[in-house]
């Protein structure tokens, strides 16, 4: 009985979406080697955590390398691989000159295996991230978290606010969007923030709050049957479903009934 062979995942992953999945479940103990790390819809840390077998390339290294030095110095001499996995869109090597079925042809007679993954539908059009990032951009929430197969998530510390919110009954965690994370569509989403391994109900409103002004968008989070302080402690916050758009309202007053109106459309 022949040995395992030490299987090499290829590609962008940039959020480790359902076909990206097809791509790494394709052999036992797989290890992930990111290309690009991108990272605009599952930050590294997330990542890191998610897909602890995941190598990420040093991109700025391996660029301006041709196909065949990225395959015998990378792959073959650093990573050791015996089999590769890849999709069927897959290029690589400066320009992008060779394809998945370059890459097969090349180690072939080399005796390395490289299995090309066909794609994955969703609507009738192949999954990928550019898709899901108009998505995530339209405020789409749920059709990029039907291709993500989980839900758009970021995570970073929770900083002082004004505190506005605890004076009308609504106290909110407020956060900076991670760098490099595509940007939700500005409005009010329902959502789920995760506390100390425990997930509760909430809604966030991602945007620069028009009756106040900010200068760059930040999340404010309303937790559902919470209460504690989160300052500083780094937070995790998965979109859900797009609610409405964010807009100004004329008093404190008109802004608590919306918000009680937004709490009730989750109850």
């Amino acid at each position: 009985m022949e040995t395992q062979r030490k299987a090499i995942a290829l590609g962008d992953f940039d959020g480790m979406h359902r076909a990206h999945k097809t791509v790494v479940t394709g052999a036992k103990n797989v290890v992930i080697y990111c290309v690009n790390n991108r990272f605009s819809l599952l930050q590294k840390s997330i990542f890191e955590r998610r897909f602890p077998n995941a190598v990420f390339a040093e991109f700025e290294e391996i660029k301006n390398m041709d196909a065949k030095q990225f395959v015998d110095n990378i792959l073959l001499k650093e990573l050791g691989a015996e089999m590769l996995l890849c999709g069927y869109n897959f290029r690589f090597g400066k320009n992008a000159m060779w394809s998945a079925s370059d890459l097969r042809k090349y180690l072939e007679e080399k005796d390395v295996w490289v299995r090309i993954l066909e794609h994955l539908d969703y609507k009738g059009e192949p999954i990928n991230s550019t898709r899901i990032r108009a998505c995530v951009n339209e405020g789409r929430i749920e059709e990029a978290n039907e291709m993500l197969g989980y839900a758009f998530t970021f995570e970073s510390e929770v900083e002082h606010g004004d505190k506005r919110g605890r004076t009308i009954g609504f106290p909110t965690i407020n956060q900076k969007l991670p760098k490099g994370l595509v940007v939700p569509k500005f409005g009010v989403y329902e959502s789920r923030a995760e506390i100390d391994g425990k997930m509760f109900k909430a809604f966030t409103n991602i945007g620069i709050r028009p009756s106040f002004r900010l200068e760059e968008p930040i999340s404010e989070s309303h937790i559902f049957d919470f209460t504690g302080d989160l300052y500083e402690k780094n937070i995790r916050i998965e979109l859900i479903r797009y609610i409405r758009e964010e807009r100004a309202f004329s008093s404190l007053s008109d802004l608590k009934e919306q918000l009680e109106n937004d709490k009730s459309s989750i109850i």
